[in-house]
């Protein structure tokens, strides 16, 4: 019972303290809502307030406005009236321009008549007076133009008959050339016997002939080549090539003789063909050791030279030549793999020529060249004296021109000077010395002009 009465005092308790709570709640709610309504009608009062300054703002900027709008209309009233009187000015201007325009435009066609009437019989008599000058001038001039130009035809005609005739002069020589290869063929044979077992011998014989291949090239010796010059290579080292010979490009060629005597002997005085082929074996490795001989020698890179990038190795007996590659075709590969030709009197011969008829045709591209700018600057030279020739006629004409004027301005009218000093000697001015009686007549024809 005491248990069950607790009980239900305590529920009583938590439900009047609910209802407390909740009436409490509710008084509460309601006063945080008039608090809000409050302040949100203070903020909306507030910007009403600030609507009203801006509005007060805008009625007074629209005020000053309107009396900015009346200034400027006032403004432009005035600026109306000043524009009409320019226009009127501008009016007046123009007719008075037009006016003085027309009256210029006047004087200048009547002075422009009246200076061609004047001019008209001094120009005929004065263009017939150049006319003569400038003929006997022209005649002067042309004469010796005339002789140039004709001498230049027969330069330049000359220059081609003789590039003509070195042309057949160039078969020619290579028709002899081979009446020369058997000759010297035959002199080697009976050389060889004199000269084996002297290798400085040899190479003599061999730069021998060399230079007179050179010689029969028509290469000029000093100018188009060089015998045994001594050059330095980059070790510093001194190296004497037999010759060297001039390209019209500015490089060089170098040539070195190599002499296989001894073993070529042999080949031809063997009796069997056994000891005729083993003696050509020996004949062609001699020439393998002077290919390789010769291209340890590094010519091709000496640097004083700018010489092609190879070296001709020239084998002076032409049979030897041609029987060595016969037995050995691989001569010329060996040869070239070590930047070496192999070259012997004709084909050597062959090759000088063709460099001297490139420097034949570089030295009449450069005399036709040569020719070519001559007369170019005689052209230029004439036109120059024709220019300066009719120069000559215009001032000519214009100083006579000036001359007139200045006769008419002392003989012409009352006021001319002529005329105030015979009036001075009529007046019985002293005077030492008097007007010629031609003067006084040419004042008298000008006042009856």
């Amino acid at each position: 019972m005491d248990s069950a009465s607790t009980n239900i005092t305590e529920f009583l308790v938590w439900g009047l303290a609910a209802a407390v709570g909740i009436v409490a709640a509710f008084f509460l709610g309601r006063l945080l809502g008039k608090l809000s309504v409050s302040t949100t009608l203070q903020v909306l009062e507030e910007r009403l307030a600030n609507k009203d300054e801006i509005l007060r703002q805008q009625q007074y900027d629209h005020a000053l406005a309107s009396d900015q709008i009346v200034q400027l209309q006032d403004d432009i009233k005035d600026k109306d009236i000043l524009l009409a009187e320019l226009d009127v000015r501008i009016v007046a201007a123009e007719k008075d321009s037009e006016q003085k325009l027309a009256f210029v435009l006047g004087a200048r066609d009547q002075l422009k008549a009246e200076f061609q009437a004047f001019t008209h019989e001094l120009l005929e008599e004065k263009s017939k007076k150049i006319t003569e000058l400038n003929q006997s001038s022209l005649s002067l001039l042309l004469t010796p133009l005339k002789d140039q130009l004709t001498s230049f035809s027969k330069q330049v005609s000359d220059v081609y008959d003789k590039d003509l005739r070195d042309r057949i002069s160039l078969l020619k020589e290579i028709t002899e050339l081979k009446t020369m290869n058997i000759r010297m063929s035959d002199d080697a044979l009976n050389l060889t016997r004199a000269l084996k077992g002297d290798n400085k011998v040899q190479g003599n014989w061999g730069e021998m002939v060399l230079e007179r291949v050179l010689e029969m090239s028509g290469l000029q010796r000093d100018r188009e080549y060089k015998l045994q010059p001594s050059y330095n290579n980059s070790e510093g080292a001194v190296l004497r090539p037999d010759a060297v010979v001039q390209l019209p490009e500015g490089k060089s060629v170098i040539i070195d003789s190599k002499v296989s005597l001894k073993h070529w002997e042999r080949v031809v005085a063997a009796e069997t063909n056994e000891h005729s082929q083993e003696a050509l074996k020996k004949h062609v490795d001699s020439l393998k050791s002077h290919i390789k001989n010769l291209s340890s020698k590094q010519y091709d890179s000496l640097p004083e030279l700018t010489s092609l990038d190879f070296v001709l190795m020239f084998v002076p007996i032409e049979a030897a030549f041609i029987k060595a590659l016969d037995a050995d075709p691989g001569l010329y590969d060996l040869a070239n793999d070590k930047n070496i030709m192999l070259v012997c009197p004709s084909t050597l011969l062959a090759t000088l020529k063709a460099i001297r008829h490139g420097w034949q045709h570089e030295r009449q591209s450069r005399n036709a060249l040569e020719i070519a700018q001559r007369a170019g600057a005689l052209h230029d030279q004439f036109v120059l004296f024709v220019e300066a020739l009719d120069d000559v006629g215009d001032k000519i004409g214009k100083a006579a021109e000036s001359y007139d004027t200045a006769h008419k301005r002392l003989i012409s009218g009352r006021g001319s000077l002529v005329n105030r000093v015979v009036q001075l000697e009529e007046l019985g001015a002293k005077t030492k010395k008097s007007l010629t009686i031609e003067s006084r007549e040419d004042v008298e024809v000008a006042d009856q002009d």
